[in-house]
Parts: C-alpha cells; sequence; structure tokens
C-alpha cells in the first residue's frame, strides 16, 4: 500500500523528492495557508492513510513549496485511542519516506504542567515518556524495532526551530512529553504524578510517530501547543472544545515561527 500510495502522490504532485514532513495537531490544520502550486490529496484517497475521524483534523495531504524546502503537510493524525492501533500512522509516515524525506516535524495540543508556560504557548519537545505503555513496534519483525530512542528528538533539528523563533520573536521553551493513551482527560492524580516524573506536557499523540519515524531513519522535531493548564493543576479543566478554540489562535504563532524557519532554510541554500 506504501508504494501504491506514493505513486498516486508522484502522479498528482510531481516526481521531486519531499524534504521535510509536518504532521498538524488538533485545531493546527490552518498552519498551512495556500500557496500558488500547492497539492492537496485526501487521506481517503492514499492507501495506508488514516481515516480522519477526530474533529480538528481534515485528514488532507498538502505538498508545496515553502522557500527552498519541499513540504508534505499531514492536516490530521489517527490515534491511537479511536481504535487501538499505535501504528495506525505507519503508512502515511512510510509513505513520506519513501518520497525523500528525511525529516519530521510532529505537532500537537496538550495540557500544561508547568505554571510558567500558560496556555497559548509553544514547546519544543526535547524528551517524551510513553505511559501508556503501547508501543506502534509490538509485532514488527527484524533488528530495526530495536530504535534507540537516546537521541529521537534531533538537537540539530531543535537548534533550527530555536534559531527561527528568536527571530521571528515567538516565545519556544522546551520540555518534556507524556503520552496518555486517552481519549478521557487525565485526572488531577495522574497530573501530579505526570509532574513528579518529569513530564511538561501530557497528551493523547506525538509519541508513536516519533518511535516510528526512528525507525525509518528520519531527523525528528517536535513542537506543542499548551492549549490548558492540565486536569487539577492551576484550575485546569481541559475539554475538546476548549482544546480545539486555543490551538486556532496558537496556531498563528506556530506559523509564524514556521514562516521564519522556512525563511531561514532558504537563505541557507
Amino acid at each position: 500500500m506504501t508504494n501504491e500510495a506514493a505513486e498516486r502522490v508522484r502522479a498528482l504532485a510531481g516526481d521531486a523528492r519531499i524534504d521535510l514532513a509536518i504532521v498538524l495537531g488538533t485545531g493546527l490544520g490552518d498552519v498551512v495557508a495556500a500557496c500558488a502550486g500547492d497539492v492537496a490529496l485526501s487521506y481517503a484517497d492514499l492507501p495506508g492513510f488514516p481515516r480522519a475521524d477526530v474533529s480538528g483534523h481534515a485528514g488532507r495531504l498538502v505538498i508545496g513549496r515553502r522557500g527552498g524546502v519541499r513540504v508534505a503537510w499531514l492536516q490530521g493524525r489517527a490515534h491511537f485511542y479511536e481504535d487501538g492501533d499505535a501504528a495506525a500512522m505507519s503508512g502515511a509516515l512510510e509513505t513520506l519516506a519513501s518520497l525523500g524525506a528525511t525529516r519530521l516535524l510532529v505537532t500537537s495540543a496538550s495540557g500544561g504542567t508547568r505554571a510558567d508556560v500558560a496556555p497559548g504557548s509553544l514547546m519544543r519537545l526535547v524528551d517524551h515518556i510513553n505511559f501508556s505503555g503501547r508501543n506502534p513496534l509490538i509485532g514488527a519483525r527484524g533488528d530495526d524495532r530495536f530504535v534507540a530512542m537516546h537521541d529521537a528528538y534531533d538537537a540539530a533539528f531543535g537548534a533550527e526551530l530555536d534559531a527561527a523563533a528568536a527571530t521571528a520573536g515567538v516565545a519556544l521553551t522546551q520540555g518534556v512529553y507524556m503520552w496518555f493513551s486517552g481519549p478521557s482527560f487525565e485526572t488531577p492524580a495522574e497530573v501530579r504524578m505526570a509532574k513528579m516524573l518529569g513530564a511538561d506536557l501530557v497528551g493523547m499523540s506525538t509519541v508513536p510517530e516519533v518511535i516510528m519515524a526512528r525507525r525509518l531513519g528520519l531527523r525528528v522535531a517536535g513542537v506543542s501547543l499548551v492549549t490548558n493548564f492540565a486536569a487539577g493543576f492551576a484550575g485546569g479543566a481541559p475539554d475538546h472544545a476548549g482544546t480545539k478554540r486555543i490551538a486556532a489562535q496558537g496556531a498563528v504563532e506556530l506559523k509564524r515561527l514556521l514562516d521564519c524557519f522556512f525563511a531561514l532554510q532558504e537563505s541557507r541554500t
């Protein structure tokens, strides 16, 4: 299915190599501002791509050039909680890798556990905690399933995002993300535990994609938008409607960050 999806993408979007893939999380799909030459494809038309069943996830692959970078935007993701498949994004990631992508930027909406990082803030991921206990590589065969995760988030890639944020005047802190399976939000006790274990963010995505991307040899960076304080922390009482509302507002800052990132990439070519 991966080869079939790749051929469909090439037929509609051309043979040029994809440089960078970006997964856009809940409410962040509008970060993709339409540009001349962009090609949009529905996940439903690409074998192996996930269904888009969660509100705030459009379920489209948009391919276009930003600065000197050819980007594949994934407007929406599949989550483990939708059907119990931690590897639900595997087909999409494998297709993009086969189209030449060497880097993946994962974005998400999350709950924060730090008083100094208010809702609406962006945080770059430097590590994660897989609290769910699930792994998308369970059942895989071959020695490449034993993926080293000491460098899951690429330091050089992250430094490029830091430089873009500084140039654009966008506040970008750093932190650790803890993955819960969802779909229910975390309890106050779970949030206290997460904070004690070193998590700055809690959420229901991202980690499976990072694991699969590292198996594919992709360099990974992550940026999460804090849409709320996590349950029981600083009065946090998260809900999905609020997550989408704050994410839509925070998408403006994320777009500013990425626009500057692409401009800096172009200046280096």
